[in-house]
């Protein structure tokens, strides 16, 4: 299965949710703010399976002023 990550491609094994992408990519599940498709999926539809070929971005929260 292929996705787009951040621009990146990303190769995975099969069907990935939001939690298994974050584990892949080395990211916490936590501080984070994931979109499919250009939409923000919030935390509670992260189990949903994410489809082939979908453009995912990955925001982490960062402190300073």
């Amino acid at each position: 299965m292929e996705l787009t990550v951040n621009g990146d491609t990303v190769v995975l094994d099969g069907p990935v949710d939001v939690p298994a992408l974050l584990a892949h990519l080395d990211l916490p599940d936590t501080g984070v703010a994931v979109a499919v498709n250009g939409v923000v999926r919030p935390k509670t539809r992260w189990d949903e399976e994410i489809s082939a070929y979908a453009e995912v971005d990955v925001l982490t929260a960062v402190q300073g002023g």
